[in-house]
């Protein structure tokens, strides 16, 4: 469904992407993961057009359609406090809207269909700023979801969440990636939880992809440890790969 082609960024000359290549299937969720700096953010935003890049990405035999094909959840979107819940899931319409348009009745529908698989419609009409983060990041993929587009973009969705609510956030991705026929390409730093719910993984570091595959042959101490430190170890179960931190003996 997407892809990235030999897609490279510069900054004031110092490279800080590429080249990367990566093709993601239909229905497929494949995670960014690597140390801070390593490009996950970047490659991300080279598929919606806020950074400039040479090279291609593109959606199958075509280029991208801002706002339609795309939705994009940045790691620290803009959320008015004063702003309520479906207000603010309305705004995913706005490609559909257009500038100065009114939104009707297929785009209340999609708002109210993405509130209801979100278990928003009950705080529906709160304030932004009254959400706990859980339900904040709710609102947040609620107003992708009503996007309606093939392919979802997160930036770390589990910034500043505690485990119970980061899982809570993956599941229902998951279910929605499921029941939708989403394409989701994740940045996440949680190694163990980028492996409990992505299908494959991308190990970037220094804006190079190193790795790549499923989690059960990329999560292994012998790639990890050059990039993470001595100290990591891996422990593999039924449930998949965790990824144990060690502290460094001096």
């Amino acid at each position: 469904m997407i892809g990235w082609d030999a897609v490279e960024v510069s900054y004031e000359g110092r490279r800080a992407l590429g080249p990367v290549t990566l093709a993601v299937g239909d229905g497929d969720w494949v995670g960014l993961i690597g140390p801070n700096g390593a490009g996950k953010s970047t490659m991300l935003k080279t598929a919606v057009g806020l950074v400039d890049h040479t090279g291609v990405v593109g959606l199958r035999e075509e280029g991208p359609i801002a706002g339609h094909d795309i939705a994009w959840m940045p790691q620290r979107p803009a959320m008015p406090e004063q702003m309520g819940v479906a207000d603010y899931v309305m705004l995913g319409r706005s490609p559909h809207i257009g500038y100065l348009g009114r939104e009707g009745r297929r785009d209340r529908e999609a708002v109210e269909v993405a509130l209801a698989k979100l278990d928003l419609v009950a705080i529906a009409h709160r304030p932004l700023g009254t959400l706990s983060g859980g339900e904040a990041q709710r609102a947040v993929l609620a107003r992708a979801l009503a996007q309606g587009a093939p392919v979802l973009l997160l930036d770390e969705p589990t910034a500043n969440l505690d485990i119970g609510h980061a899982i809570e956030v993956l599941e229902v991705i998951d279910e929605l990636r499921l029941s939708e026929r989403l394409t989701v390409v994740t940045a996440i730093h949680d190694l163990t939880l980028a492996g409990r719910f992505c299908q494959r993984l991308a190990l970037l570091v220094d804006g190079v992809i190193m790795a790549e595959g499923a989690p059960s042959r990329v999560l292994v101490e012998e790639t990890l440890r050059p990039h993470y430190g001595d100290s990591v170890r891996v422990i593999h179960d039924v449930e998949g790969p965790t990824v144990v931190p060690g502290r460094r003996r001096h």
